[in-house]
């Protein structure tokens, strides 16, 4: 059987995101990158560790921030891994049209995400005129905060191109790693949400 066949679920590997050595090099590749985008992501923390006390009038952390949009965002956020985890369960249960399901649901929440940051930044320039030039704070919050969310944007393009391309091929041994991976990357985006919760919000209302 070629691995672009649709898998009959009478003769599924458990693991079909690894059951093919195309499968297992998707991965080493994929945590090689995760590598370097970990050391990326630690820079931009570092950088706006670094220039977070630089700011300019009232234009603070602890005036800026509100907890309950941010607390939104993040649920939004956490709820799209756990639908993403759903997806992956139903893959390997050999469920197409169920894994599509929760996929789907995933891209939602996490355009919901996104529209809520959206709305963020716009808060922020437009009440408070704190923009990207405002102060080295703004700078790094910024860099920081607006990559992770093209991050966000390019796994929810990930997603819903392999959503779209596949949809009337199924589920077989060479798109199977390539949904697994996108989830994996989805995981790690939200890993670092969580830390941008924590270092940027939290602590920087508590000042």
């Amino acid at each position: 059987m070629s691995h672009d066949d649709v898998l009959n679920p009478k003769h599924m590997p458990h693991d079909p995101e690894k059951a093919t050595l195309e499968g297992k090099n998707k991965f080493v590749g994929f945590w090689m990158f995760l590598g370097g985008e970990t050391v990326l992501f630690a820079s931009l923390f570092g950088t706006y560790l670094a220039l977070s006390g630089s700011t300019s009038g009232d234009n603070t952390p602890e005036n800026l921030f509100g907890l309950e949009l941010v607390f939104i965002m993040t649920m939004l956020l956490l709820t799209s891994s756990l639908t993403s985890v759903y997806a992956m369960y139903h893959m390997k249960n050999h469920n197409f049209k169920k894994m599509q399901l929760w996929l789907g649901v995933t891209v939602l929440l996490g355009l919901g995400f996104l529209g809520c940051e959206i709305y963020e930044f716009y808060h922020y320039i437009h009440e408070y005129g704190f923009t990207f030039r405002s102060s080295a704070f703004g700078s790094g919050f910024y860099t920081l905060v607006g990559f992770h969310g093209g991050h966000v944007l390019f796994g929810l393009f990930w997603i819903t191109s392999l959503m779209i391309r596949n949809q009337k091929r199924g589920l077989n041994l060479y798109n199977a790693p390539k949904f697994y991976i996108s989830s994996l990357y989805w995981h790690f985006i939200d890993v670092v949400w969580v830390f941008i919760f924590t270092v940027v919000y939290l602590l920087g209302k508590v000042g």
